[in-house]
């Protein structure tokens, strides 16, 4: 699209920091900001919507308060603080990060997004992210709220909007004094307008609409994973289908997905985390 002026930018901001002045949201994770609490609601953040991570991060965190106490406990007790947040291999990521900056990075999170980028899970959005929000640097990322802002404010008529074109946008108007403030604003804003105008970010060509829950492989990956975060034993196969209510082949399927993804071991006596 064509060059914006600074007047339109101007106009913009003082838009979005409008909506932000009066509608901001009070979330946990905005509270008290480290480049610690950061790095965990970011990866919680991910695939979860907001009340539900809104809800878990308190208790995750009063449980693990640092990089030190998340590395050096149990994966099993990182998988039992996640229930409910669904996508498990993230806690696993999580739990790997923690080691890798304690041992590789002296326990301090690193703000280079390029070094961000070499810890588990994380892709260049959330370690661009990552940087905004815990160390406010001037990062430039696009995730689904922004591209709501961004489509409905300068691609009205247009389909299929590529994140090529919103990223020259968000760089363009980016408030490098409080990048950290602006994007808050910007996805409280995005918020607002996918309630308001049946989700702008539709028109991406990167939309993608999520599957059904219910009945899904994911529903039956995270009954399988409850059930053995709660056991205090390995469970058999058929105990396993028993306690989740599964049938035989999807309790199976299950297993054998959330094995190749490193959240279980089969043991002598059945199948653990």
């Amino acid at each position: 699209m064509a060059t914006i002026s600074a007047q339109r930018i101007a106009a913009f901001r003082k838009t979005v920091y409008g909506h932000f002045a009066k509608n901001g949201r009070s979330l946990p994770w905005r509270k008290k900001v480290t480049p610690y609490s950061t790095f965990v609601s970011e990866v919680m953040l991910q695939q979860t919507q907001v009340p539900r991570v809104a809800e878990i991060f308190p208790r995750f965190m009063k449980k693990f308060t640092n990089w030190e106490k998340l590395a050096n406990a149990p994966l099993k007790e990182v998988l039992a603080a996640w229930q409910g947040m669904g996508y498990n291999r993230r806690a696993r990521f999580l739990h790997q990060a923690a080691n890798e900056v304690v041992d590789r990075f002296g326990g301090k999170l690193p703000a280079d997004p390029e070094l961000l980028k070499t810890l588990p899970g994380i892709g260049p959005a959330t370690a661009a992210s990552i940087a905004a929000f815990g160390f406010n640097r001037p990062t430039v990322f696009v995730e689904t709220n922004i591209r709501a802002v961004f489509i409905h404010h300068f691609f009205r008529d247009k389909e299929q909007v590529p994140d090529e074109e919103v990223l020259k946008l968000v760089e363009r108007t980016l408030d490098r004094k409080d990048p950290r403030r602006w994007y808050s604003a910007l996805m409280d804003y995005g918020t607002h307008l996918k309630k308001a105008h049946k989700n702008p970010a539709r028109r991406s060509l990167h939309h993608k609409k999520q599957g059904r829950f219910e009945g899904s492989a994911r529903q039956a990956r995270g009954r399988v994973m409850a059930e053995l975060v709660r056991s205090h034993k390995p469970l058999a196969m058929r105990e396993i289908a028993s306690r989740t209510g599964l049938a035989p082949q999807r309790a199976k399927d299950a297993v054998t997905a959330l094995a190749a993804e490193g959240l279980l071991r089969k043991t002598s006596g059945g199948y653990a985390v």
